[in-house]
């Protein structure tokens, strides 16, 4: 599961990237935007497909997998929002993770 985990992370780094980079260079074209990240996508779904599958096969179901996908993407853009587009973190934000932690807990119970 540590090897699904890591795979997971991994790609939701490079999927947070895809998504939210183009927001702090407002002066791209569109187009631009759009072919960075289906290129940055990409190197995500290298990472993603095995993770998921790894995991299956080590006994995940595929709701546990979501759920561990959702958990790391939540931490990841929380991150990401902080010290790349250098938004504050709030104290509803972390209530907001802290429920859906807990609702990974109560999927592996």
């Amino acid at each position: 599961m540590v090897r699904t985990i890591l795979l997971l992370t991994a790609s939701n780094i490079f999927m947070t990237f895809a998504w939210y980079y183009h927001l702090k260079n407002q002066g791209w074209p569109l187009w631009k935007a759009i072919v960075l990240s289906w290129f940055i996508a990409l190197f995500e779904y290298m990472l993603m497909v095995p993770a998921n599958r790894l995991g299956y096969a080590d006994g995940l179901s595929g709701f546990q997998l979501k759920i561990i996908q959702e958990a790391i993407t939540l931490v990841v853009f929380g991150i990401f929002a902080v010290y790349v587009l250098h938004e504050p973190l709030q104290t509803k934000h972390v209530v907001s993770f802290g429920l859906l932690i807990a609702a990974v807990w109560v999927m592996f119970r």
